[in-house]
């Protein structure tokens, strides 16, 4: 299994901005076959250097990962990320 990590420091923080990209995010559960697992809310470092929103997927293959970042219910997603965030990190890794 390989689990996606990404964490997502918006431009503007509000709560509503938070809440806007969970949903987006959470949209794609069910839609997109490759998928294992979704889980998308606010930081649990709770700092105010953390980040904003942190997203983990969990696929069973490397493959699985590439076929999700492509899919078509995830480029819209992607595009609208790009529109609220001023930066992200992601992480991935095999359990």
């Amino acid at each position: 299994m390989i689990k996606h990590v990404v964490m997502y420091k918006l431009a503007s923080p509000t709560p509503q901005n938070r809440r806007a990209l969970v949903d987006k995010f959470m949209s794609m559960k069910g839609r997109i076959d490759v998928l294992g697992s979704i889980e998308a809310g606010a930081d649990v470092l709770a700092s105010s250097r953390s980040y904003d929103v942190v997203l983990i997927c969990t696929f069973d293959s490397l493959e699985a990962m590439a076929e999700y970042k492509a899919h078509p219910v995830h480029i819209p997603v992607a595009e609208y990320v790009h529109s609220v965030a001023e930066s992200s990190k992601s992480v991935d890794f095999e359990y």
